[in-house]
């Protein structure tokens, strides 16, 4: 355990972040499997509604990875990473169903 004061303050600054850090990209992982399940429906049963609820689950997993790189809990690479898997289980799905 720290005795000097401000490293106490650091060990509290640094559990704190951490913890939204670990929010953060719990909800990215769920908003992913989301998108990933919603895809595999497409795929199963091609319909427009389908297709809108890809996009609606894509829409809300950009949007999060790109507030969590914007915030600093994802570094930018990671962050394209993420999208560009997402992007192309999509486009995989749809040169598979072509």
């Amino acid at each position: 355990m720290a005795n000097i004061k401000s490293a106490i303050k650091r060990i509290q600054v640094n559990e704190r972040n951490r913890l939204r850090n670990k929010s953060h990209k719990s909800a990215i992982r769920t908003l992913m499997k989301k998108y990933f399940t919603a895809v595999e429906a497409y795929q199963s049963n091609p319909s427009p509604e389908a297709l809108e609820e890809v996009q609606q689950h894509m829409n809300l997993a950009y949007s999060k990875i790109d507030k969590a790189v914007k915030r600093g809990v994802l570094h930018s690479n990671t962050g394209a990473r993420k999208k560009a898997r997402l992007a192309k289980a999509l486009k995989q799905q749809d040169t598979a169903a072509a």
